[in-house]
């Protein structure tokens, strides 16, 4: 019997497995980590002219992996540095695997340096801007009682708890109705306790009150039109009719909404542990990228209000 590792493409098979099955990596994750090797596997082989071997995974160069990334920077569909950064992290990875399990090292590939990414400000929408959107919810009359009061459930819960989509689509008739605060599991199957305000039960209680389907608790309580789960895609098609509508930018996403409770947390005075706890943050710096927006909004209102601005 073939030995199931015996090559390169066999190898990132086993190595995407270990992240679903033993991980519990998302179906996303394990699909970006996938898209980001194949392509380097693929350029290795035309690289070296034929047919790629297992153990030549262990001899790559820096040079070959730099020679790489220049190539996917200038390609047909060249990566901007961000996705850039991100593929090397996921060839990384997979070298990491393969020095683990399989016992094939390769010390090159830690002398490569990806290109510096700055970290973007996150985007929220203002106070009233959220309001307006789930108020504007509320006045679709293209849709039917349920619809108007699944939308205005969903958006409250993204601004409310601060909620991931993906995170909220999870919610289950089982959550309903949502305790004083709800056990969330977040990226890498890390979990945190969320507190949960009167308005947002209130508006998920309404939802579950008009929805027309039966649903075992298992069963994700957000529901398409015809039944089925509602999908991220909804959401975002949401968003982007409700701010056609109130003229707002293609800043106000779903994920705007997150960025926005952490925003406004902050200029009310939480502290950037609390937030980094809420929001599920691994690390402090990337809750730190609030302060920034924070401060803007706070130079904006000084530059309205102070007399001499």
């Amino acid at each position: 019997m073939a030995d199931p590792v015996a090559s390169p493409h066999a190898a990132l098979a086993a190595w995407l497995g270990h992240l679903a099955d033993e991980r519990r990596s998302s179906p996303r994750t394990v699909s970006a980590y996938r898209d980001c090797v194949n392509p380097y596997l693929a350029f290795l082989q035309q690289h070296r002219g034929g047919a790629l071997s297992l153990a030549d995974l262990g001899d790559v160069s820096a040079a070959e992996l730099r020679a790489y990334l220049a190539f996917r920077r200038q390609g047909d569909h060249p990566l901007a540095a961000r996705s850039l950064s991100q593929g090397l992290s996921a060839i990384r990875a997979f070298h990491g695997y393969l020095d683990r399990r399989l016992s094939i090292p390769n010390a090159a590939i830690g002398l490569v340096r990806g290109p510096k990414v700055r970290p973007g400000a996150p985007r929220p929408v203002s106070e009233d801007q959220a309001q307006s959107l789930i108020e504007e919810a509320g006045f679709d009359s293209d849709r039917s009682e349920w619809e108007i009061a699944r939308d205005e459930a969903l958006l409250t819960l993204l601004w409310g708890c601060g909620l991931r989509i993906s995170e909220a689509l999870s919610l289950t008739v089982a959550d309903v109705p949502l305790a004083p605060s709800v056990r969330i599991l977040g990226k890498g199957g890390k979990t945190r306790l969320v507190p949960v305000l009167p308005a947002v039960r209130e508006a998920l209680d309404a939802y579950a009150a008009v929805q027309p389907f039966v649903l075992q608790a298992a069963d994700q309580i957000f529901r398409a039109p015809r039944g089925g789960p509602l999908s991220p895609r909804h959401a975002q098609a949401l968003m982007q009719r409700l701010r056609g509508r109130l003229g707002l930018s293609d800043r106000a996403t779903p994920h705007a909404l997150r960025h926005s409770f952490a925003t406004h947390l902050l200029g009310a005075g939480a502290d950037l542990r609390s937030i980094q706890e809420l929001l599920g943050h691994a690390s402090l710096s990337t809750t730190q990228r609030y302060t920034a927006v924070d401060a803007a909004g706070l130079m904006a209102a000084y530059g309205k209000a102070h007399p001499r601005a």
